[in-house]
């Protein structure tokens, strides 16, 4: 019976927050990602238009009942993308908050994908220490910038400090207004919510807009199987629906979606069709740049 109640329970960690329960990452994690290795024939070549990927620098998410859940952000959620854009030809730059380092769900890492581990290993030093938004939003929030569009990766750790950050939300208004391609991966939409703060109209700039998100509803279910010590603090798909954003998927599937110029995918599972689509999005915005 003890064994049983193990395998469900989530694993206290040594800072006192739970990760997921053996079961839940027998559920919900791979040891390897379906990344297809493209190559792009007609990819950058011009040596100057990076991405900017927004990453989080929070751990811990404390729960409706006071439990913490060690977040991060997602790792396939992350480098799958991000090994899109490095074939597609672009540099990626790494920001958090506060240039603290990013946190990372190293618990999902798939452990048997050589791709993967070797990308991570290869920022490894960016990954311990980005740049902060900050900064970027004091020296780089300008129109010669040589950002092609911006990421938000997901993973729970994109509800953490990004949301409430007015510096986040100044990235994101002047990159809509420049008209740069968003990305914004499963809880990585949670991050546009920043788009609201200090804004110069009370409409939301994405109002209208359809994307594909991890469900709030799954997110209700998953403290079931232990992956969370407890129930969501708060929806951040309740929040964009508010703001006039559609949510076009009720469960996950893979499912992704491209609305003008902001890409979204529902899941880990969306991640290698999410960096696709991004790739092809950045190259046609890099020709139009170039043009």
């Amino acid at each position: 019976m003890l064994e049983k109640l193990m395998f469900w329970s989530p694993k206290k960690e040594a800072d006192g927050a739970y990760s997921p329960s053996p079961l839940a990452l027998k559920l919900a994690t791979v040891k390897k990602s379906d990344y297809s290795h493209d190559r792009y024939d007609n990819a950058y070549t011009g040596g100057k238009l990076k991405v900017l990927m927004i990453c989080t620098e929070e751990r811990n998410m404390v729960m409706k009942n006071g439990k913490a859940f060690s977040t991060g952000n997602h790792p396939i959620e992350m480098i799958v993308p991000m090994l899109h854009l490095k074939s597609a030809g672009f540099d990626i730059d790494i920001v958090t908050p506060t240039g603290s380092s990013v946190k990372i769900e190293m618990w999902a890492m798939p452990e048997e994908d050589a791709a993967v581990k070797n990308l991570y290993q290869e920022f490894k030093d960016q990954f311990e220490n980005p740049g902060s938004v900050t900064d970027f939003v004091n020296h780089s929030l300008n129109d010669d910038s040589p950002y092609v569009g911006v990421f938000l990766p997901g993973g729970h750790g994109a509800m953490l400090g990004l949301p409430e950050n007015a510096d986040v939300g100044k990235i994101i208004r002047w990159s809509h207004h420049r008209g740069l391609p968003m990305l914004a991966l499963c809880h990585g939409p949670a991050a546009l919510l920043a788009a609201t703060i200090d804004a110069d109209s009370d409409q939301f700039i994405y109002d209208g807009y359809k994307i594909n998100a991890f469900p709030d509803a799954v997110d209700k279910q998953t403290p079931l199987m232990g992956y969370m010590p407890g129930h969501m603090p708060w929806k951040f798909g309740e929040r964009l629906n508010k703001l006039g954003v559609t949510i076009l998927n009720k469960k996950i599937s893979g499912a992704c979606h491209v609305d003008r110029k902001l890409v979204t995918g529902d899941s880990p599972l969306a991640a290698n069709e999410f960096g696709k689509l991004a790739a092809k999005c950045l190259l046609q915005e890099s020709e139009s740049l170039s043009s």
